[in-house]
């Protein structure tokens, strides 16, 4: 296969590898797991997402500036094998601490997987001149791991039903197992084979270099404000939108199936964007749009109970709030130098990853008080800051 081949291989097999790997099987199971065979309560439960949050806080840039270092295509694949590792920890005892230790063993592998997948398919479009499909192949990308999402919610259920609750977990290490291979049959663009004399210098260079030119680029910082700020109000819906369907009147058996609808939601109006543009005749105004409906259907769901509305509202939010990344991806890569790619994306995430543990704290606590209101809230927040945001037309380059 020659060089164009490798590099249009390259694509094709980081969409499996995104389905493969977000493939959570435990997902459709994952209170019962921690409750009936972890014998957990619920508030432990959300500490352990606040753990696991903090944890990728913590390793975001250090584990980007590892693809920059080593190689995304390590990284890649080290992800896959730590991930397999933190499934069999988890499910080695059940005991809360345990779980905290496998939360990390996760956070590790997830940030070894963030911004180094993303990297090396924008460095493998760089090294065949395609970049201008960005957007296109970043927006599958995303579909794919929602794909993988649908997938393993469907089939975590009838694996736990028939094989009990700790065997999602201890099949998730086929997926990740088969996503790691494929992860060895990648071919490293050559801008990321151009790698430093391995020292704890260089490594330190590379992080401050990364940090430095994203810090004085204000474009990066407006096109990452904007992404983290909605993504961050958006993120609310997969916390609330189980207690808003019980409040509601559905019952419990129909909250995977909204969950599955969501996904769905989200893979249609990602594949949608470029369409979308045409239709409204600039990217601007794409932005500004699922910023503004996230907003709206915050507001929906803090007025209503009448179940059509709530599902709607539910779906509105995740179809336009939880799907900006891909587009962002794509405006913040043309900025980027290929030698910094990884580590400055990692640093976005980082952002992305605070603003999601300060703004599910704030509203946990405005829960306590009313979920009503507190969505009301959220979305005045969001409506007033898809008005206010400084990006221009000319900054969002394909």
């Amino acid at each position: 296969m020659g060089k164009t081949g490798s590099f249009k291989a390259n694509i094709r097999k980081m969409y499996v590898m995104r389905l493969l790997y977000n493939m959570y099987f435990i997902s459709a199971v994952l209170v019962p797991f921690y409750t009936d065979w972890g014998g957990i309560k619920f508030s432990q439960i959300l500490f352990l997402n606040a753990w696991f949050m903090f944890w990728n806080f913590l390793l975001e840039i250090p584990t980007g500036t590892v693809a920059d270092f080593l190689g995304r295509k390590v990284s890649l694949v080290l992800g896959c094998a730590v991930g397999a590792v933190g499934a069999l920890v988890y499910v080695s005892y059940p005991h809360y601490v345990i779980f905290l230790a496998a939360e990390v063993i996760f956070a590790v592998s997830y940030t070894l997987i963030s911004g180094a997948d993303e990297a090396l398919a924008y460095d493998s479009l760089k090294e065949i001149n395609q970049t201008g499909i960005s957007k296109k192949v970043l927006s599958r990308m995303e579909s794919f791991k929602l794909a993988g999402i649908v997938v393993g919610a469907a089939a975590g259920g009838f694996i736990a039903k028939h094989l009990g609750l700790r065997m999602p977990l201890i099949l998730q290490v086929i997926p990740l197992s088969i996503a790691g291979i494929i992860g060895f049959t990648l071919k490293e663009p050559h801008v990321s084979q151009k790698k430093p004399t391995l020292s704890f210098r260089s490594y330190r260079k590379i992080l401050a270099d990364g940090v430095t030119f994203f810090w004085r680029c204000k474009i990066l910082k407006l096109l990452t404000l904007d992404m983290v700020i909605v993504n961050a109000f958006a993120w609310i819906i997969i916390w609330f939108y189980q207690a808003l369907l019980q409040k509601s009147g559905v019952d419990i058996v129909y909250f995977g199936i909204v969950h599955m609808f969501m996904s769905i939601s989200e893979i249609l109006v990602i594949n949608s964007f470029i369409r979308m543009e045409t239709w409204l005749g600039s990217k601007k105004r794409v932005l500004f749009l699922s910023a503004f409906l996230t907003g709206c259907s915050f507001i929906l769901l803090s007025v209503t109970r009448f179940t059509p509305l709530v599902i709607t509202g539910i779906l509105i939010c995740a179809a336009f709030g939880l799907t900006r990344g891909p587009l962002f991806s794509s405006y913040l890569n043309k900025y980027i130098p290929s030698d910094k790619r990884a580590t400055i994306l990692s640093t976005t995430s980082m952002l992305r990853t605070f603003s999601i543990v300060i703004v599910n704290s704030v509203s946990g606590l405005l829960a306590d008080w009313s979920i009503p209101y507190t969505l009301l809230i959220l979305g005045i927040a969001t409506i007033v800051f898809s008005f206010v945001s400084n990006i221009k037309e000319e900054d969002l380059i394909d």
